[in-house]
């Protein structure tokens, strides 16, 4: 006899397929009634838990955000080289099967309905921001302990991070955008850029 899902656990069971169908889809083409049926739940019980598909689908960014930034995290603890603290973050970034979701997915869903739904891109705005900014303060440390050229812009430099981040995601949506080695390109020269260290 299977044992029925505590309330917590058909919550996050919600989440965690809504997070994967609005990463693999679309906002807008992405229905409760599927990510119901997918979870394993019922739409009144879904609608239980989030009251909206808007509600669900920030609570998604939300945890994509904290799961990517956990994966940051341990990543740079895992480096000892200062210098290899923006790398790895980056390569931890795209782990595929770590996370439900990929946050950069999730912010071109997002930002195909920011335009009507001042809420989405609101949220949308005020995450990507958070993001810059762990990434700008972890250059700042790598700055201050010899790990990347202290003469490089930590502000802007973390804008060129997250814009990489939204070019792979939309190398990986758009066929052909992109030569197969162009994003390990571009990585080798942010690094050699920013460590004047050749990768």
């Amino acid at each position: 006899m299977t044992s029925r899902l505590s309330a917590p656990e058909r919550r996050q069971a919600v989440l965690d397929a809504a997070c994967r169908i609005f990463s693999e889809g679309s906002y807008r083409g992405t229905t409760t009634a599927e990510i119901a049926r997918e979870s394993g739940v019922s739409e009144p019980i879904l609608y239980r838990h989030f009251a909206s598909k808007r509600e669900l689908y920030l609570a998604c960014l939300e945890t994509a955000w904290l799961d990517t930034r956990a994966r940051w995290d341990d990543g740079v603890a895992a480096e000892p080289d200062p210098a290899r603290w923006v790398p790895a973050i980056a390569a931890a970034a795209f782990e595929v099967g770590k996370c439900p979701a990929v946050l950069a997915d999730l912010w071109v869903q997002a930002l195909s309905v920011a335009n009507d739904d001042s809420v989405i891109g609101a949220a949308l705005a005020a995450q990507m921001r958070e993001v810059h900014d762990y990434v700008a303060d972890l250059i700042r440390l790598s700055q201050a302990a010899g790990g990347a050229v202290a003469e490089r812009d930590a502000d802007a430099e973390a804008w060129i991070f997250v814009s990489v981040g939204l070019l792979r995601t939309l190398a990986g949506r758009l066929d052909g955008l992109l030569a197969p080695d162009d994003l390990d390109r571009i990585r080798a020269s942010r690094t050699e850029w920013m460590t004047a260290r050749r990768v």
